[in-house]
């Protein structure tokens, strides 16, 4: 790769990470304020609460995509057959832990996705979850992470708008 091209890729992964940064900073941003409580409460007929929500998207999605697709780690793909339905926080696992993990995995995921090339193959992929990869590249991933977490982050908006009221965005 050219020089020009690696500073092209890499501002690519800065943009990108830019983006997801501002989805990560609205599902932290939109439950502010919030007690232990209330994120535990399901506020939907499929029963998820937004403490629920938020370990999918530290556990499922950051550490997954990040630290086992596209790192490889083995200690977090071993790891992944420990967790049986990370939208369920056990009753003694505390908010603050949840919300600090989260914070935890997008700061390991930043880090690991900062120095990659956008055009680099995947270190790993869980064929018996997907079958044969449809996401090839780091650019796929972080494409794909951006979209899921702005999905989620709307999910929040609506259960905090159930739970006070409470909107991330007033247009007037």
């Amino acid at each position: 790769m050219t020089a020009t091209a690696s500073t092209t890729a890499d501002a690519e992964i800065q943009v990108l990470l830019s983006v997801l940064n501002t989805q990560r900073r609205h599902v932290l941003g939109i439950l502010d304020g919030l007690d232990a409580e209330a994120l535990r409460r399901p506020v939907l007929p499929s029963r998820w609460s937004c403490l629920g929500l938020v370990q999918h998207l530290a556990l499922d999605v950051e550490r997954f995509w990040f630290r086992a697709v596209i790192t490889g780690d083995p200690a977090v793909i071993e790891a992944l057959d420990d967790i049986d339905d990370a939208w369920q926080v056990a009753p003694g696992v505390p908010h603050t832990e949840v919300l600090d993990r989260y914070r935890t995995e997008t700061d390991l995921a930043h880090t690991a996705v900062a120095a990659a090339d956008a055009d680099a193959p995947l270190a790993w992929w869980p064929h018996h979850l997907f079958g044969e990869p449809h996401l090839h590249t780091v650019r796929d991933v972080l494409l794909h992470v951006i979209t899921e977490t702005a999905c989620h982050a709307g999910h929040l908006d609506a259960a905090r708008e159930l739970i006070d009221g409470r909107r991330w965005m007033v247009l007037a």
